[in-house]
């Protein structure tokens, strides 16, 4: 595996090389592999799909594992939208005037070698690797035994287009499939190749790749989301949008798994029209202690920390919004919330205090996405508190680096001279970065 993460580290370097242009053409001729090779693509999923079932898969699982025509064609505007986006690299994220004649420039630039562990998703890969193509960092995947043939065959299609698209500039090691747990492992050990470790699944695999490596690890282990209702909130946008945040499909780390309901509504009986909605609709529901009491649910739910990923969703009551951020903040996993109120200062109040990656008022949970969000694709949605915080489109997988230069290319600066006193720091800041980056 050695092998396997220089080469991704050299296909990095060659990604550096090519002029924004020539980038951008790599990724439209991978946006056309997939569009024109869908036949192919489908054929291979097919595959999996029927090992899977003949293994008596989960449901959850079979929906994240199918691919579809419209799986497709969300893949392909994604990875088109990236392409035509301005260049990540180089941009001047902020400058300043040491002196009269040297300038220094805060960058972007690439991380360098990613490591993405994803399961049961095989159209996670062609969106990853179009965020590392356009950031310009190397990329090696794993992803789940069970989409193998899936993979095989976008992982063939998307290192065809990039080789060929680039003119042999980027070789084929730029995106590097690894196919074994085995493999993973001696990758998590490799520091000196590889910068940053995504892991995307289920809460098992994401611990015990955090608990393998030294590798800075991005990600999210859980996806319980909430809906709050407010005592305020009318009844008709609640049930759309809390049964499009569970419904709309289960098992995305985005859907909804508790609903949080303020007491006024029990007692005026709103809530329990609402919960009678929901179950109408196909939401199986599950109470916690309060609404077992106000009989708004018949089984109990066994733990208010629980990923279900399907139509399952716990109900609970809380007595005012603090009681609902204490128990999001308590029992969430800092994904995904949402409050349902017309009320633009509770609702402020809830966005502010919430503690979690995305904060969302009178809208659904799925909205938590990088293709919503504009982002044209994402690598994962990461709930940490250092680095990138929820969807990581490509500004999530660039660091920076300092860029100090003379205002003339033929002037020079030594640390002597502004010892002696020859010349004297300023320190004023250039406001306008991007007519610099223009100028430059």
């Amino acid at each position: 595996m050695t092998e396997t993460a220089k080469r991704a580290r050299e296909g990095s370097r060659q990604l550096n090389r090519l002029s924004y242009l020539e980038r951008k053409r790599v990724l439209m001729a991978v946006a056309r592999a997939l569009d024109t090779n869908r036949d192919r693509i489908l054929a291979a999923n097919a595959l999996d799909m029927r090992v899977a079932s003949e293994h008596n898969f989960a449901t959850p699982l079979m929906k994240r594992l199918e691919l579809t025509h419209a799986k497709i064609d969300t893949l392909v505007a994604g990875i088109t939208s990236i392409a035509g986006a301005k260049d990540p690299l180089g941009c001047v994220l902020s400058a300043r005037l040491l002196d009269d004649n040297l300038v220094l420039c805060k960058e972007t630039a690439s991380i360098g070698v990613l490591l993405v562990i994803f399961e049961s998703r095989p159209d996670s890969m062609p969106q990853i690797a179009a965020l590392a193509l356009s950031s310009g960092n190397g990329l090696l995947l794993k992803g789940g035994s069970e989409a193998e043939h899936s993979n095989e065959a976008l992982h063939s299609l998307i290192v065809g287009a990039v080789a060929e698209a680039s003119g042999g500039k980027v070789m084929p090691g730029v995106i590097g499939l690894v196919k074994s747990r085995a493999d993973v492992y001696e990758l998590l050990k490799m520091d000196e190749f590889i910068d940053l470790v995504i892991p995307r699944g289920s809460n098992q695999m994401v611990r015990n790749i955090q608990r393998s490596t030294n590798i800075p690890v991005l990600g999210h282990a859980d996806g319980i989301c909430h809906v709050y209702v407010h005592a305020d909130a009318d009844m008709e946008i609640a049930e759309k949008v809390i049964i499009d945040a569970k419904l709309n499909y289960p098992a995305a780390c985005n859907a909804a798994e508790t609903l949080l309901i303020h007491r006024t509504l029990v007692d005026n009986g709103s809530a329990r029209a609402l919960v009678e909605k929901m179950k109408a609709a196909g939401i199986k529901i599950l109470g916690g202690p309060k609404a077992i009491a106000a009989s708004l649910a018949r089984a109990g739910a066994a733990s208010m920390h629980t990923e279900y990923g399907d139509e399952r969703m716990t109900v609970e009551i809380v007595e005012d919004l603090d009681a609902a951020i204490h128990h999001i903040n308590t029992y969430g996993s800092h994904h995904t919330e949402s409050i349902l109120t017309p009320n633009g200062d509770v609702a402020s109040e809830f966005l502010r205090r919430v503690d979690s990656a995305c904060v969302f008022h009178n809208c659904s949970t799925r909205f938590a996405d990088g293709y919503r969000f504009g982002l044209g694709a994402e690598v994962g949605i990461s709930t940490s508190r250092i680095h990138a915080r929820g969807p990581v489109g490509v500004e999530g997988l660039l660091m920076q680096k300092w860029v100090l230069r003379p205002v003339q290319p033929e002037l020079y600066a030594t640390v002597s001279e502004f010892q002696s006193g020859e010349r004297t720091f300023t320190h004023e800041d250039i406001t306008n970065a991007m007519v610099l980056q223009e100028e430059s």
